[in-house]
């Protein structure tokens, strides 16, 4: 009789955080919705459409339309339904299953993951205070170890702390290893290395629409890198991984003079509220809420030793947080969702420390 690989055989699928909620800042989505002009332009594209056909697998007008944005050329991306098929593709495809694979804790989660899913030897280095990566110590575990391959995102997603892209660049030139970059969060900050990933035969970024361009639904990453790994990218990848009504929808969007621009002044700006509210409110609680994490995305991550027992209250009043042991990360939201998410947690405080 067939049995279940004893790797998959525990695991659970993924679930979002059940419930009614009103107020979403769990997810680190954007609060902003699509302008009604450039939902009609996208109804107009999409109505045009031959559903019959299958899409172009190297989605070459969706390349363009995101390498002029960023100033790269469309031949060293590799575009990916979404940033998690790009990451499981990077891991099972281009690595020997021999090959360690290095992560950074606290880090996304779905890193390690996706490399026990392909049976890498994992080497997880610590972070230091502050959640700050000691890029030296790095270097040096990397070599001691012969260490293949090195994931981790930066801005990180969950502490919201950014690494200076001169210390990224001194991981990359230090080491042999694949340095796989994930920068979903780098539109909220100015310390991409993506204008020189040309320039490194190690070094794959990885790029997403999902949060400063608010197409989370969508599911559109893409992985950027030089010529000789797009081309093993291109070729180990799903043919037609990409759907139609995806690239047309992101191609339209990135095709809007000033609206990534735009999206990310706003995201900011509710990042700043949020984090000046959660600071009052570690002030005044510093038992309950004793840090408040300097960010540079659109999430806050505060230190909060009874984190579970404050996210069931939040939930209990419609509103989502992401809870990890002692933590709590919240995604800024419009500004009455940030008003009702403070208001909440004040009252929780308030009522613990009563």
């Amino acid at each position: 009789m067939y049995t279940l690989a004893k790797k998959v055989r525990d695991l659970t699928p993924y679930t979002p955080a059940e419930g009614d909620f009103r107020v979403r800042l769990d997810a680190n989505e954007s609060f902003l919705s699509l302008p009604d002009a450039l939902r009609r332009k996208i109804a107009e594209r999409v109505a045009a459409l031959p559903f019959n056909r299958y899409p172009d697998p190297l989605a070459k007008e969706l390349s363009e339309k995101y390498a002029a944005v960023y100033g790269i050329s469309p031949e060293l991306l590799t575009v990916g339904d979404g940033s998690d098929e790009l990451i499981s593709m990077i891991s099972s495809c281009l690595l020997e299953r021999s090959d360690k694979v290095m992560t950074f804790s606290d880090d996304f989660s779905m890193y390690a993951f996706y490399s026990f899913l392909s049976e890498h030897p994992s080497v997880v280095m610590p972070k230091g205070e502050d959640f700050r990566i000691d890029v030296g110590a790095a270097i040096d575990r990397i070599r001691a170890e012969g260490v293949k391959a090195v994931v981790f995102s930066n801005p990180c997603n969950p502490t919201g702390r950014g690494l200076p892209k001169e210390e990224v660049r001194r991981l990359v030139r230090n080491t042999g290893a694949l340095v796989v970059l994930d920068e979903a969060y780098m539109d909220f900050w100015s310390e991409s290395l993506l204008p020189e990933v040309e320039a490194y035969d190690n070094l794959i970024i990885l790029k997403t629409c999902s949060k400063a361009l608010g197409l989370a639904g969508l599911r559109v990453g893409f992985a950027a890198a030089n010529r000789t790994l797009t081309r093993a990218l291109q070729a180990v990848k799903s043919p037609y991984n990409v759907g139609l009504l995806s690239q047309a929808a992101a191609a339209a969007v990135l095709e809007e003079p000033g609206y990534l621009e735009d999206c990310v002044q706003a995201l900011l700006a509710s990042r700043r509220e949020l984090e000046a509210g959660l600071k009052a409110l570690s002030a005044a609680y510093p038992g309950k809420l004793p840090k408040v994490y300097p960010s540079v995305t659109n999430f806050v991550l505060a230190a909060c030793p009874e984190a579970e027992a404050a996210a069931a209250f939040l939930a209990g009043r419609g509103i989502a947080v992401r809870k990890f042991p002692g933590y709590l990360r919240i995604s800024g939201g419009t500004a009455s969702e940030n008003r009702e998410l403070l208001d909440g947690l004040s009252v929780w405080l308030g009522e613990e420390r009563g």
